[in-house]
């Protein structure tokens, strides 16, 4: 896939500890590089959210999450492979693999494998990204690029402009080991 100058763009400021916003399935998000702990906590300290709360991490394939996935039961993967790419967050034990500004006080972190063509795009190019509502605690989800810089006026280091997916909620969110739903869509 080629990638536009747009999403290059994007992707470069991810590279270089930025935090981002850009458009999912249904509303707007704020990312960054889950490795980068200044850009995390950066993240966490605009929307005023706590750490402890943990943090969705988004892909553009199932391969991107090898890391975490590997030696899980064979049912499992099955399990996240026939749900992704789509609007599926499945909770999936991290076993010590990520850090605590990612997973929160949790046993398990929460992935999902994008099917919006930017998401993709752009994971493609930086692998997986944090991805978190694109407002602050307590206010209503941002639907629109204009609702972010009201949200976070100069305080974001690039937007990546494009149309929301067409869904109306957020994404389901699942336990991987029990089935149990988190949070419906």
């Amino acid at each position: 896939m080629v990638s536009s100058w747009r999403v290059q763009r994007v992707a470069r400021v991810v590279r270089q500890g930025g935090v981002i916003a850009y458009p999912t399935e249904a509303v707007w998000g704020l990312g960054c590089d889950p490795w980068d702990e200044t850009a995390v906590l950066r993240l966490l300290a605009l929307k005023n959210r706590s750490p402890d709360k943990g943090l969705i991490l988004v892909a553009d394939t199932i391969r991107q999450f090898d890391f975490i996935l590997d030696d899980l039961p064979e049912a499992w993967l099955n399990r996240l492979a026939s749900t992704w790419p789509g609007p599926n967050t499945w909770l999936v034990p991290h076993r010590g693999l990520l850090p605590d500004w990612i997973t929160g006080v949790h046993d398990s972190v929460a992935l999902r494998v994008s099917d919006h063509p930017l998401v993709r795009e752009l994971c493609a190019l930086t692998g997986p990204l944090v991805s978190t509502s694109a407002n602050p605690a307590g206010r209503p989800s941002a639907t629109s690029a204009l609702r972010v810089r009201q949200y976070f006026p100069d305080q974001l280091d690039a937007i990546l402009t494009g149309p929301l997916g067409g869904r109306r909620n957020p994404s389901l969110i699942r336990d991987l080991v029990s089935g149990r739903v988190v949070r419906p869509s």
